[in-house]
């Protein structure tokens, strides 16, 4: 298992720094494809240039079953094994989780299980929380729930806005997210129940 599907929906600065891991020999993977929700997605054009498949499934006027449908056929005709969301900004449908049991993979700028979903960075700052930072999880049917592969934390300082913290987690997003993909193509973590032990 080492061909990867990428969805995302914006920049895609986590997948940049997956495709610089792997170029870079740290992880041994492939890209398989690079799927947007968004034809005009800043990481569809990166991802173009760089020379990998790439797709643009817009969603306008799809119900989530019957756009989903389209993204897991879609992965599949370019063998995608593990499927990592990079911002994709939708949420999966049952059926899509069911289709790659335990091989979705995401990321979230916060130590989970506090703040998921979205704005994740200002609700910290709004709660006042010391520490804040990002999680690779598996993905399952609920929002931001899935088992916890990595955490990385990141101190909230006195004069964080927002989007000063949301670049210093950035940079520890970029950091995990290749580490937590190299964990799982390996194998070198066990499962139980909720609780993954990386090896």
């Amino acid at each position: 298992m080492r061909r990867i599907g990428i969805l995302l929906s914006g920049r895609g600065s986590n997948f940049v720094a997956i495709a610089e891991s792997i170029a870079s020999g740290r992880l041994d993977a492939e890209i398989a494809v690079v799927i947007s929700n968004r034809a005009g997605a800043p990481g569809l054009e990166i991802a173009r240039q760089r020379g990998f498949p790439t797709l643009a499934i817009p969603a306008q006027g799809r119900e989530r079953e019957a756009y989903d449908r389209v993204l897991i056929e879609a992965l599949a005709q370019h063998g995608a094994e593990l499927v990592c969301l990079a911002g994709y900004m939708r949420l999966l449908s049952n059926a899509f989780v069911q289709a790659f049991p335990g091989r979705i993979l995401n990321i979230h700028p916060s130590l989970l299980p506090a703040f998921p979903g979205l704005d994740a960075q200002h609700q910290a700052i709004a709660h006042g929380v010391k520490i804040a930072g990002c999680t690779v999880h598996f993905v399952d049917e609920q929002l931001d729930s899935g088992p916890i592969i990595l955490q990385a934390a990141v101190p909230v300082l006195d004069n964080d806005t927002a989007e000063t913290l949301s670049e210093r987690i950035l940079k520890e997003e970029h950091r995990i997210y290749s580490e937590a993909i190299r964990i799982v193509l390996t194998g070198a973590y066990r499962k139980e129940g909720r609780r993954i032990t990386c090896d």
